[in-house]
């Protein structure tokens, strides 16, 4: 579904990734694991064509995307949860949704899958009036991720989705992004919360200094006693 080969980029003359290959195929969780600033989040805002790669493509489903604009790439089945949530804080939860779905016109699609959002997370539609800014950050990220549902993407990319979560609300979240797979879309999620990451996945890279160094199933990722040591705190 999605390759990145040989993938260097760049912010200004600091690169930030290495001839990054990898791959996610359909139906997958993938996660992408390594400590703060390896690189996780810029492999996704790359995917996304927010960073454009100096050297190397971008294919999605054997067409190569690397010099599509951003909205394009969306048009294309590929949504981002950013880190941080990115919500809009002065508009309501509502209006957040209909943003996560700007490029459709399939009215009643956009109906079902409003429905199929506050189906993850019913809080939600107690909550679709109230501004976007007022909700907890719990909250928040489950917002975030309905928004980029609403886009009905193939593949949704997640980037530090656990970030300063409360225990219950991350399992909460890690929960509703294993049944948004076994409903039929593919994940690629960053995560530095490697643990919960690896135990939700199918396969997972390691990423340090803006390079892979390691790439298995997510159960021999758990097992491993270099990932144990370096990132599970085993």
């Amino acid at each position: 579904m999605l390759e990145m080969r040989h993938v260097d980029t760049f912010y200004g003359n600091i690169q930030a990734l290495r001839d990054v290959s990898l791959e996610v195929n359909d139906g997958e969780i993938v996660t992408l694991i390594g400590a703060n600033g390896a690189g996780k989040s810029t492999t996704l805002m790359t995917v996304c064509g927010i960073n454009r790669p100096r050297h190397g493509e971008i294919l999605w489903n054997s067409q190569p995307i690397h010099e599509l604009a951003p909205h394009e790439i969306v048009a294309l089945g590929i949504s981002q949860v950013p880190e941080g949530r990115l919500i809009f804080p002065d508009l309501s939860v509502s209006e957040n949704l209909d943003l996560g779905a700007f490029l459709r016109r399939d009215t009643q699609g956009i109906k079902d899958d409003l429905d199929y959002a506050f189906s993850l997370f019913p809080i939600l539609a107690e909550r679709r009036r109230q501004p976007g800014g007022t909700l907890s950050g719990g909250e928040q990220q489950m917002l975030a991720i309905c928004r980029a549902l609403m886009a009905r993407p193939k593949l949704l990319l997640l980037d530090e989705p656990s970030l300063g979560l409360a225990p219950i609300i991350i399992q909460q979240i890690f929960s509703i992004i294993q049944r948004v797979n076994t409903n039929g879309t593919t994940v690629f999620l960053v995560e530095q919360n490697a643990n919960q990451a690896l135990r939700i996945a199918h396969r997972g890279y390691v990423m340090e200094n803006g390079r892979i160094v390691m790439a298995d199933s997510a159960q021999s990722l758990l097992q491993n006693d270099e990932v144990r040591s370096a990132y599970l705190g085993m």
